[in-house]
């Protein structure tokens, strides 16, 4: 499948300029005719002639086994949440905090990796923030936050400026002195090959809803094995435990342990359909399109206009104007697709394989005014 004919089945791209994938991605009809599928089957079928609870915990199995082969760990990693909110919050609610304790994060975050964070300080915990330029780390600076703490939680792309972080750098310099490492990933899967093992991150949070242009709902979070009989779940369900009616209950082994109750399947059912359709036209050829096409818009935009690099790391490409709402809205009423951000500031083009160079152009158009 080429990317081309991987947007003619994506009905919402049929009319005006989508350019904010990485808020969210519109899914193939077939996505989300998986999951409706799903739902009929679950609801007017199964009860009469299989257990919904087997088929259902089936499905998550089959999901957890796609989502780990994509991301190059094992299953027993892989657990299944409902957005990367909900994982970055499970391993915040994993941990056994006290007064003093440090966590640290970049000014690059989104709210998903500051409000949990926030919330602890509430319980005597330091939040060091690592101030950032450009969308970049300062090496030293990091070093420097992480060497005392318990944990450190950053993007791999930010969402700010589209930069790609050197995720195993960071991890590497942050072992050093024994921190535990947490990456939002939601940004990369999609539009950038992901393998956990190389990354060497204690837990990695993502979802599909965005490049992977899945469902709202279909999120996941890997823990690694040697890391993740450690931690102690706040919340715990039948799904947390090896036998549900133990007293004293013992957590199951691995990732699993952060997966609660009778969650619905239907938006990771259409996960995995997802997964396997962006695998169908290849992450380098998705890479490579995105570049092509964030290139032709950065060199469409004034060099002092633009708050990330040049060329462009990832999708995301965020543009600065003088009144950033206002140009969402006149854009809009052009049929162009985009929005705004609280930081840095402008309005931020989120360009997947599926868009065009001529969505490319218009955008340029209805930009030119700005400058």
């Amino acid at each position: 499948m080429t990317p081309l004919e991987l947007r003619a089945d994506v009905p919402a791209l049929g009319d005006g300029v989508y350019l904010n994938h990485g808020a969210h991605g519109p899914s193939p009809q077939y996505v989300v005719e998986a999951a409706t599928e799903f739902v009929t089957d679950h609801e007017f079928v199964v009860p009469r002639e299989d257990d919904p609870y087997r088929r259902a915990f089936a499905e998550f199995d089959r999901t957890r086994d796609r989502v780990a082969a994509s991301l190059g760990a094992d299953p027993d990693e892989i657990t299944l949440t409902e957005s990367t909110t909900a994982g970055i919050n499970a391993i915040a609610g994993g941990i056994d905090w006290e007064p003093g304790d440090v966590v640290v994060r970049t000014d690059l975050e989104h709210p998903a990796g500051t409000l949990p964070w926030q919330r602890l300080e509430e319980l005597g915990v330091e939040v060091r923030v690592v101030e950032t330029e450009g969308g970049r780390l300062d090496l030293d600076a990091y070093a420097d936050a992480v060497a005392d703490a318990e944990l450190v939680c950053f993007s791999a792309i930010t969402w700010t400026h589209g930069t790609v972080l050197p995720v195993e750098t960071l991890v590497d310099v942050a072992h050093e002195t024994g921190t535990f490492v947490l990456v939002d990933a939601v940004q990369v899967p999609g539009q950038r090959p992901v393998d956990v093992t190389d990354w060497g991150a204690d837990a990695v949070a993502g979802a599909g809803h965005k490049w992977l242009l899945g469902l709202w709902g279909g999120g996941f979070l890997y823990v690694d094995r040697g890391i993740a009989d450690a931690l102690r779940p706040r919340q715990v369900g039948y799904r947390s435990v090896e036998t549900p009616t133990a007293d004293p209950f013992e957590y199951a082994t691995g990732a699993r342990r952060f997966e609660v109750g009778s969650a619905n399947p239907a938006p990771h059912v259409a996960l995995r359909e997802a997964i396997d359709v962006i695998e169908s036209v290849g992450v380098g050829t998705i890479q490579s399109r995105i570049a092509e096409l964030t290139g032709r818009l950065a060199d469409g935009v004034p060099a002092d206009r633009l708050f990330g690099p040049t060329p462009p790391e990832s999708g995301l490409v965020t543009i600065d104007v003088d009144d950033p709402a206002a140009t969402v809205d006149r854009l809009a009423d052009r049929g162009i697709v985009v929005r705004d951000l609280p930081r840095p500031g402008g309005i931020r083009a989120s360009i997947h394989a599926v868009n065009t160079t001529d969505e490319i152009d218009r955008l340029l158009d209805a930009l030119a005014s700005e400058w």
